[in-house]
């Protein structure tokens, strides 16, 4: 009898291949996960270098301000700008 027990070299060569495949399936997840986490935080990035005419032209095509607003808002935005 070996330490190991009644087990035969197969059975731990399976077991093995499991363990090997069970980590080189983490790693491909692990990756997966840090790839889709740094293009979104490259998308953010873009986002938050839109200009404040983009964001009020969004608003209002979302509909969360109405024309008038959308008008006044812009004049305004144009007024402040140094040209």
């Amino acid at each position: 009898m070996h330490w190991w027990g009644e087990r035969t070299w197969q059975e731990w060569h399976w077991l093995m291949m499991l363990g090997m495949a069970v980590f080189w399936i983490a790693v491909i997840i692990a990756l997966a996960l840090l790839l889709r986490y740094l293009l979104a935080s490259s998308r953010r990035d873009e986002r938050s270098e839109e200009s404040p005419e983009d964001i009020l032209k969004r608003r209002f095509a979302r509909g969360e301000i109405d024309e008038d607003e959308y008008r006044r808002r812009l004049a305004g935005l144009k007024k402040d700008r140094p040209d």
